[in-house]
């Protein structure tokens, strides 16, 4: 079963915390999945997967991958044995947005740190990651909970601050693991 460890829980622009980003641990591949400054993925990595190759931290992914000798953060998807991360389009606002579904034999988790609404591919996930549009945690967590999702970790907290996690989901910890 892979590991899923979260890098970071910020946006590009978050003075306090590093962008949003998830390294995913399957035997000897280790695939980053976003992230950036701070919250990149180790230089072992086969793969750094991005939501969006024109966003804000691309430059910067873009820079740390020549210097640490890593492969280009690139939009696609990522095959090793039975780990499957695909990349599928979320509903934004600000236009074309991916997220990316994680599966491992019968064991699926959503990387979507960014959407304005969840994702319907998101249904009957073990895990999910996601952000929170416009500062609506509650919101947040009620309409993946009615998609299926069995657990919710919340990243990218509101604009106003964490303060309780919703009844459904928890807050994401840079750091520490997750499993499907």
């Amino acid at each position: 079963m892979p590991r899923l460890i979260l890098l970071g829980t910020g946006t590009a622009s978050s003075p306090a915390h590093a962008p949003a980003g998830l390294l995913v641990e399957y035997g000897h591949a280790h695939v980053g999945l976003d992230g950036g400054p701070g919250s990149e993925p180790p230089e072992i990595s086969v793969a750094w997967l991005v939501r969006d190759e024109k966003g804000a931290c691309q430059p910067a992914r873009r820079r740390i991958a020549r210097e640490c000798g890593m492969p280009e953060p690139v939009l696609a998807p990522f095959r090793h044995g039975a780990l499957r991360i695909e990349p599928l389009p979320v509903p934004h606002r600000g236009g074309a947005m991916h997220g990316y579904r994680i599966a491992a034999g019968h064991r699926t988790c959503v990387w979507a740190p960014e959407f304005s609404e969840p994702p319907g591919w998101a249904r009957d996930a073990d895990l999910m990651f996601a952000g929170v549009p416009g500062d609506d945690a509650e919101g947040t967590a009620g309409a993946v909970r009615r998609l299926g999702v069995a657990r919710l970790v919340l990243v990218r907290p509101p604009a106003a601050g964490r303060g309780d996690p919703p009844p459904f989901g928890e807050w994401g910890v840079a750091g520490a693991l997750y499993r499907m």
